[in-house]
Formats: C-alpha cells, structure tokens, sequence
C-alpha cells in the first residue's frame, strides 16, 4: 500500500462560538486553539493513521509553525522527507469558527509557503511511483496538474477550494470527490437544495470516471462512469466538530483503494472514518485507527442504490 499527498500544510486557529456569523456580524468566541492543519495534511494525517507508506509533499514555512506541521505529521506515520521548510514566506495558516452543537464550521486559508510549491516540485518518485495520489486546490493549480501529469498510480482529487478545473486537470483524475457546494461549482449549477439523485446528475454531467460526493451527516454518493449510483449513509455518531471530517474521508478512501478496495467498499470505509473524525475538536484529534473503523463499521447501514 502507498498513498502520496501532494498539497497544504496549515496552522489552524479554531475559534469556539455560540452561533456562527453571517456576513457583515460580529460574533463572540468561547476560546481559541492552535492546531494542525491544512487539507493536504489533514488528508496525509489521517491516511497515516489507518495504514502505512503514507508520503507527504508540501511546502511549510522556515518557522515555529512549520516545525510543529511537520511534527505532528511524523507523529500520525507520515513520511515528511518531501516537505520542504521555505525561508521569508510564513507556515499557512487558516482561521475557522466552529459552532457549538452542531459542529458546522467557516473556513478563512491564507496560503503562505503553500503557495511556493512549484509544478517542478511534484515530479518526484513519490509521486510517480504511489498506488494512490490526493490531490487538492489549497496550492497553486499548476502545480495540482503537474502532479496529476506524473502520477503513475490512481489519481483522486479533492475539488477545494471550489473553482472551475481545466479540462486536463480533469482529464487525469480518476475519483473526484467534491462535496455538493464543490459540485454545484463544478457543473455551473445553481445553488439549490438538491435530492441525492438529483446530485448524481450533475455529477454525471461532469464525465469524470468516478465521482464521489460527500455529504455531510448523509454520509456520501458515490457516481461510478458505469454502472448504479449508490448512497452510503453514516453510522451514528454524537457530531462535536466537523472540521477536517471531509479531508479524513479522503484520506481513509485514499488508504482503501490503495488497498484494492473496490469503491464501494471505499466509501464504506472512508464514511466511517469520517464519521468517526467528527467526535472530537479540531481536524485531527479524532482521527481514527484501523481498528476503530473497523468496529464502528457494524454498525453502517447498508448503502442505497438510486434508481434513474
């Protein structure tokens, strides 16, 4: 099994709040918490956690912050040897208010190093010779592409922040996993509440050869190019926070498939896992184990095959 990251390494500031914002009010906060993040290394992170030759590729600052990244990758089993430490730009950094009990959550990122990881970075053995490569949008979109270009294993890319992707971009993705906001962007959609079979025509409409659409508390779709459209829920879970919930997916289907899971049993896989990510604060401090998946998957529900 190998899984390489290529993306961002994030200091998080997350700010505990009674009720989350809206544009233009001010709100009070509990506290604040630094924590480890950025959704390259959240993905990283939690591919570590559940399985083994896991790689990151990233860019930090030559600073405090990147120090503690790179730490607390090393910590989850993750290979830093190809995250680089760059004098003058600062570790990125994202500010997130996260609401009391629902756990929802507002994400600011300011790039920093991130945005110093160039398309010549990425062609690497780590890259090429993966079984499977995440991918994201938190660094420069030419760089996103170069190391789809040099994957030589299964290329899935996480479509966040949301923009529109060329089409050779595109072209080199095997799994696309947006989430409905991301899809709608995608498909250049109007916003709007959408059934899950609603949701898998526009992810249809996409011509990608899989597409797996998370959905918070229910749980994923999954898009195959052939065959049915399955909706996998998620087994129950107390939500405390769901920051990160989407990058532990990620890299728990990522772990899956490397594996030689097929995707449905995947996005079983990674379900749980996310599942199980929300029940602590922050985007890594429940990110779970093998094991733990293995015994919160008793309890998931069978998934549901849409019809139309």
């Amino acid at each position: 099994m190998s899984v390489t990251v290529v993306g961002s390494l994030n200091e998080d500031v997350l700010v505990r709040v009674g009720r989350l914002p809206g544009r233009g009010e001010t709100a009070i906060g509990r506290d604040t918490v630094l924590a480890p993040g950025g959704k390259g290394a959240n993905q990283a992170a939690a591919a570590g956690r559940l399985g083994t030759g896991v790689v990151m590729v990233g860019r930090v600052g030559a600073d405090p912050a990147g120090e503690r990244q790179l730490a607390a990758l090393a910590e989850a089993g993750v290979d830093v040897a190809h995250v680089r430490q760059i004098a003058g730009s600062p570790t990125g950094s994202a500010t997130i208010p996260v609401e009391e009990g629902s756990g929802e959550n507002l994400i600011v990122v300011v790039p920093g190093a991130n945005a110093q990881l160039r398309p010549a970075d990425v062609d690497v053995d780590p890259v090429r010779d993966a079984g499977v490569v995440l991918l994201q949008l938190e660094i420069p979109l030419a760089t996103v592409t170069a190391a789809a270009a040099a994957a030589g294993g299964t290329v899935v890319l996480t479509p966040a922040p949301a923009r529109p992707l060329p089409p050779e971009l595109l072209a080199r993705v095997d799994v696309l996993v947006p989430n409905e906001h991301e899809l709608v962007t995608l498909a250049g959609a109007a916003p709007a509440d959408r059934s899950p079979a609603e949701l898998a025509g526009l992810a249809r409409a996409l011509e990608a050869d899989t597409v797996v659409v998370t959905l918070g508390a229910r749980g994923a779709l999954l898009v195959p190019g052939v065959g049915p459209t399955l909706l996998q829920a998620p087994p129950p879970v107390r939500a405390v926070d769901t920051t990160g919930a989407g990058d532990c997916f990620c890299g728990a289907l990522g772990v899956a498939l490397a594996d030689g899971a097929v995707p449905s049993e995947a996005v079983a896989v990674a379900v749980t896992a996310a599942a199980l990510s929300t029940t602590g604060a922050g985007a890594r401090a429940a990110l779970p184990d093998a094991a733990a998946v293995a015994r919160l998957r008793r309890e998931l529900p069978p998934a549901t095959t849409l019809r139309g």
